[in-house]
Parts: structure tokens; C-alpha cells; sequence
């Protein structure tokens, strides 16, 4: 039973954070002009050039689930106004790779420093062995949400009908 309230009260507080960062998400995006789906792409060419292995754009469009036009449009959008480069890779020059650009460095600083700043003083209050907890912790719950997502991603058009309480 306390399992259950356990991971009844960790599901919830997931929840919470999902929906608080996704509307943290919404209003950066408002504020830049950016569409969401904008945001997730930053996201992706900052997270790939972070560990050394940046994005084609078609790697950004399969990772957003975008169709070749539609990524197209959405990068030639991002490098209009310097959020990210179209770059030659330079282990393959026959690739071109996307750098995440100054101008998102730019609008990230100034929307999310202060979020960053928050965060330190939080895991402050942490020790090491607890913080490896969590950062196990949230390793497992992402990398279960993606497996969820692709899951969903296969079964395709598959609809689950919520039916309504009679009048």
C-alpha cells in the first residue's frame, strides 16, 4: 500500500512538472514568437552540439516527428533570426549540421537564467549520494516516457474512445 501511495504521489508530482514546464515552454515561445515545436528543435541542437554530436536536419525533423518540408521550414525559420547555423560537418564536409546560434544563447540567458540560478540554490540542499538518486531516478522516468512515446509513435492512428456518462 505506501508503494502504491508512493508512486501514486510521484506520478502526480511528475504531472505537476510536466504541465508547469510545458507552460514555462508556452510562454517563452509566445514572448520570442516561436511555436513550440521551435523551442523542442533549440532543445535538440543545443542537447546534440552539448555532447559533441550535432544534428542534420533530418535527424531534428525524425527526433520532432516533422516532415522533410516542414523541418525545412522550420530551420530556415530558426536561422533567419540566428537561432541556429547550418554548418559543414566537420568530420564529414559533405554533411551540414546545425550549432546552435548566439541568438538562442541570447534569449535563453535572459529567459531561463534566473531558472538556473534557482536551481543551484536548490541542489545546494542536497547531498552528492542523494542527488545520484534523483539524477538515476529521472534517467529512468525519461528514458520510460520515450519508450512510451515511440510505443504510441508505431501504433499509429489508433484511437481510444472515451466514452461520456449518460445524461
Amino acid at each position: 500500500m505506501i508503494v502504491t501511495e508512493r508512486r501514486d504521489e510521484l506520478i502526480r508530482l511528475l504531472q505537476t512538472y510536466a504541465s508547469e514546464s510545458g507552460r514555462l515552454a508556452a510562454e517563452f515561445s509566445a514572448r520570442h514568437g516561436l511555436h513550440t515545436t521551435d523551442l523542442y528543435a533549440l532543445i535538440a541542437v543545443l542537447n546534440a552540439d552539448g555532447r559533441g554530436e550535432p544534428l542534420t536536419a533530418g535527424r531534428l525533423g525524425a527526433h520532432l516527428g516533422l516532415s522533410s518540408g516542414a523541418t525545412t521550414a522550420l530551420v530556415d525559420r530558426m536561422e533567419k533570426h540566428g537561432y541556429v547555423h547550418r554548418v559543414r560537418d566537420t568530420r564529414d564536409r559533405r554533411r551540414v549540421v546545425l550549432t546552435y546560434g548566439d541568438g538562442a544563447a541570447r534569449i535563453g540567458r535572459a529567459f531561463f537564467g534566473p531558472l538556473g540560478a534557482d536551481m543551484d540554490v536548490l541542489l545546494e540542499g542536497f547531498a552528492g549520494e542523494d542527488l545520484a538518486v534523483v539524477e538515476r531516478f529521472l534517467t529512468g522516468v525519461a528514458a520510460m516516457v520515450e519508450r512510451r512515446r515511440l510505443d504510441v509513435a508505431q501504433e499509429g492512428g489508433t484511437e481510444i474512445a472515451i466514452s461520456r456518462p449518460s445524461a
